[in-house]
């Protein structure tokens, strides 16, 4: 059997989401990938999360094509690959359906740094992409709504649009809400992308009830994003214990 540790990582992944209440049924998806074989393991489609086994775990090539396993992969399999192809730091992809990301998905918005919650985490909003045309749509789905997510951390060249923009480093903002569906998290590898998404999941319910309360809220300071993302995640980190 193909990469059996990475079998059971990303089904310990899964099976995260369900523990913390992100996914209902068999709603949503965890992957994880080996840079070094350039092969991916994925969540077979449809299968309840009582009966998932890391044998159950199905394993592709970078671009989707199966190479071990005997049940179908998870029905986003598009996008987790080409979020691979793109973004060749990160090393696990999750997909959940949670609560309040999926609203503030639905209403097309992306998710303010209101806090230090959300700066220890994400530097910067969560971002949502624009909507999928309807070719799009009609089209290749699922790896349009990879490019949807690709394009908005791309670096933009100054136009009609706006002005220009770096490259956003995905592992310093491991999200992106899909409008009208849903977010992708994803993160250095399995444990860490189902750790960003119950976090994701965490800040976008307190992004929601401090709107509610305050709609004309200010986003938290430059100075202190800073402070509370490069204490975590910066070179000089001071959070946790030495190792």
């Amino acid at each position: 059997m193909l990469l059996k540790d990475l079998r059971i990582a990303v089904l310990d992944a899964n099976l995260e989401l369900v523990k913390r209440g992100l996914v209902l049924y068999t709603f949503g998806n965890a992957s994880g990938v080996d840079r070094a074989e350039g092969l991916v393991v994925i969540k077979p489609s449809g299968v309840d999360y009582d009966d998932l086994r890391p044998e159950h775990m199905v394993v592709t090539d970078l671009d989707g094509k199966v190479v071990e396993g005997s049940l179908k992969p998870s029905s986003d399999l598009d996008t987790h690959t080409l979020l691979y192809r793109e973004f060749p730091t990160i090393g696990a992809v999750v997909h959940t359906h949670s609560e309040f990301a999926s609203s503030f998905a639905q209403a097309g918005l992306a998710i303010p740094a209101l806090g230090t919650t959300h700066a220890d985490y994400f530097y910067g909003p969560v971002p949502c992409t624009a909507p999928l045309s309807d070719e799009a749509i009609a089209g290749r789905y699922v790896h349009e709504t990879g490019v949807a997510i690709a394009r908005h951390f791309a670096a933009k060249p100054a136009g009609s649009d706006g002005p220009a923009r770096a490259a956003i480093d995905p592992l310093a903002v491991p999200a992106c809400l899909v409008a009208g569906h849903a977010p992708f998290v994803w993160g250095k590898d399995a444990a860490d992308a189902a750790h960003n998404a119950v976090v994701l999941e965490a800040i976008a319910r307190m992004a929601y009830r401090t709107l509610t309360l305050k709609p004309d809220v200010n986003v938290v300071t430059q100075a202190l994003l800073d402070r509370h993302y490069f204490r975590k995640h910066g070179p000089k980190a001071t959070y946790g214990q030495a190792t």
